[in-house]
């Protein structure tokens, strides 16, 4: 089945590159800018109200925050996802279709969450749409045939991130830097959800969603008392309360910097992340320092961790970290995805270059351009009104001076190296990190030990585990008799020998579109695999008697060299068939693969993987290079249904660092394929 799948890497690489980073021009230098000063008022209910007039354009935004503390929600994690998905379907007056078929019709916009809501739309509709917001924020219908379709399609949703291995490692990483107990530690389980009812749901809301520490920023063009007529006539009526205070002990940074490693059997990739607990606020003087030593170190493009791992090594599509200033206990993370290959070594380079901006000072050059960068972004920022509504919200929730952002350029620019040096040492503790890995334990756990770092080892939810550790292969095995297993299980050799050509029809979605592949190969080394969306043809791959070629996008690409000697030798009915005359096979250890054991058959650069019970190949590893990254493109096969004697796997999941699952609807053997479709 390799065949049919090779021209699908590129489509998903064409989807996954659209997303990486680039690298950004300079900006020029930075014009004065005022910013908008709020008008302010407050109900008798403690809701504190925002004006920002601006009348450069029509529109007007409102947005509501609920700036209530983190706080638990225990084994009922997932009520406030819930209370938040069922705001805005429909009011206690409205329909949902009559709302929001009246949304629409205004050309606004209108969303709701668990702590407030935003709307936006023409400002000559303002009143009508901070009317509708106002409903549906205070009027919420919570019904039990919605609360039903809700926390199915969040279970779903768990159940669709259950082998992604970025899911795991977000949540391993926060469970492990706060604990499990802590708001920013917990999380949503398919159980915690289905200990949720709705009237979990309804306290929630009446618990939470309270206007003494609500605050509604309104900006654009509008009259403030006008506005201020509107809010006090639809938001007075909002009930006063307070939402119970919650007090957790603050999270503590592990003794000494160690790694704490995660096995994910199906990680084509690893996801490497440095991390320890922050302390830094807003109203810090060492903030805007802070704000530049990561744009140096891990914010930028230019950044040090970017330029070492993906321009240096091309390790990694990007490498970055991340450092905020926030009133609530926080942390700092460096992150990356890296092959399996080089995860040891990355590790090696992140630690690196933290423990370099810790002890050397930051050149003239590199601080003059992250200047640059930063300043300019916060320019071209401040003209969207939600970033005027976002700074106005932070001024009043962080605590910050009057002038702060009015002060911002200054401040930054008034930063130095001596600055950089000193801050790094505060806030990079390069002696305190918790570096998580999830990946492939059989392929970079070796690496990893000779690092001489200490390691430990946890579940997906983050509970200690004891070092995985690879099952020996019996010695009555062989690759080649893992090989006979596999081909006597889907038909026996005479039966696939008298297979000539095969036509396969599969289908399956990625972001949102609806794909649909047709792969055609025959027996004298000839195959044609096509790709399309909505009926259009994305990709096209033959490979024939005189070579072969790719068509991507309207680009044709001719192979040559060893891909085409590859597909060449791949594009048969059964290549097993021919890998059983090979000398060079290996046979690894056993693994897991999707929770059960198989075989691992090494042939150059590709691994086979069957299981051990019913000898039905699960897997292929292929390591590659597309674009000018190295990376390895997982192949899962599933679903085994029987066609004329031979069994065909009828589910498919390529892995490239996301995911695309391919369910076959039709298996032709010995018809439907013409020598015209290898033309």
């Amino acid at each position: 089945m390799k065949k049919t799948l090779i021209i699908v890497t590129s489509l998903l690489l064409t989807f996954t590159m659209q997303a990486q980073d680039r690298p950004q021009p300079k900006p020029g230098p930075a014009p004065k800018i005022n910013i908008g000063k709020p008008q302010t008022f407050e109900l008798p209910n403690g809701l504190k109200v925002l004006v920002v007039e601006n009348n450069k354009l029509p529109r007007v935004s409102y947005s509501l925050t609920i700036d209530t503390p983190p706080y638990a929600e225990g084994a009922k994690k997932g009520v406030s996802d819930l209370t938040g998905a069922l705001m805005g379907n429909g009011t206690k007056t409205v329909s949902k279709d009559d709302f929001n078929e009246e949304v629409d019709f205004l050309g606004a916009s209108i969303n709701f969450s668990s702590n407030g809501a935003f709307a936006s739309g023409l400002s000559k509709y303002s009143q009508r749409i901070l009317e509708l917001m106002a409903d549906g924020a205070l009027n919420p219908l919570f019904t039990q045939d919605q609360f039903d379709k809700e926390k199915a399609k969040l279970i779903e949703g768990l159940k669709s991130q259950e082998k992604s291995v970025p899911a795991i490692a977000r949540r391993v990483e926060n469970v492990l830097a706060y604990g499990k107990n802590h708001p920013r530690g917990e999380y949503v389980s398919e159980e915690t959800v289905n200990a949720i009812s709705l009237e979990d749901v309804k306290q929630n809301y009446i618990t939470y969603f309270t206007p003494s520490n609500a605050y509604l920023v309104i900006v654009g063009d509008v009259k403030f008392n006008e506005v201020k007529s509107s809010v006090e006539k639809l938001f007075t009526s909002w009930k006063k309360g307070t939402a119970p205070a919650a007090s957790y002990t603050n999270p503590k940074d592990v003794q000494y910097t160690q790694i704490n490693f995660v096995d994910a059997p199906n990680a084509v990739q690893s996801e490497i992340a440095a991390v320890h607990i922050t302390n830094l606020k807003m109203t810090d003087k060492d903030y805007f320092a802070a704000l530049l030593a990561n744009q140096i170190l891990g914010g930028d493009f230019n950044s040090y961790l970017n330029m070492n791992l993906r321009e240096a090594h091309g390790w990694t599509y990007g490498a970055r970290s991340i450092l905020r200033g926030n009133k609530y206990v926080n942390n700092f993370a460096a992150t990356t995805q890296v092959r399996n290959a080089v995860t040891d070594s990355a590790v090696v380079e992140i630690l690196k270059e933290i423990k370099r901006i810790r002890t050397e000072k930051v050149s003239d050059d590199v601080l003059k351009n992250v200047k640059a960068g930063y300043v300019g972004n916060f320019v071209m920022q401040i003209e969207k009104p939600a970033t005027v509504a976002r700074y106005a919200l932070q001024t009043k929730t962080q605590g910050l001076p009057a002038d702060f952002f009015e002060n911002y350029i200054k401040n930054i620019n008034a930063v130095t190296a001596d600055d950089i040096l000193r801050v790094s040492k505060k806030y990079f503790l390069e002696d305190n990190l918790r570096i998580l890995v999830v990946s492939k334990a059989a392929d970079v756990l070796p690496g990893l030990e000779k690092l001489n770092i200490p390691i430990f080892y946890f579940d997906k939810y983050g509970n200690k585990v004891d070092k995985p550790v690879a099952k020996a292969v019996s010695a009555d095995v062989s690759a080649k008799s893992v090989l006979e297993k596999y081909i006597n299980a889907i038909g026996g050799q005479k039966a696939l020998s008298e297979v000539k050509t095969i036509m396969t029809t599969s289908s399956g979605t990625i972001q949102g579109t609806a794909l649909e592949m047709t792969a055609k190969v025959s027996s004298s080394n000839k195959m044609a695999v096509e790709m399309k969306a909505m009926g259009m043809s994305l990709m096209k791959q033959v490979v024939n008697e005189n070579g072969g070629y790719m068509v991507q996008q309207g680009q044709r690409k001719d192979l040559t060299g060893e891909e085409l000697a590859e597909m060449k030798s791949s594009a048969v009915p059964f290549e097993e068939l021919n890998l059983l005359n090979k000398s060079d096979l290996t046979l690894g250890a056993v693994e897991n693969i999707n929770g059960a054991d198989a075989y691992a058959v090494k042939n150059g650069k590709t691994t086979y993987y069957f299981d051990v019970k019913s000898g039905l190949k699960v897997g292929e590893a292929k390591e590659m290079e597309q674009m000018g990254q190295k990376m390895t493109q997982t192949t899962y096969y599933a679903d085994y249904k029987e066609v004329k004697g031979i069994k065909f796997p009828h589910k498919t999941t390529l892995n490239i660092g996301m995911e695309l699952e391919l369910i076959t609807s039709d298996v032709k053997i010995n018809e439907g394929v013409t020598e015209e479709d290898f033309k």
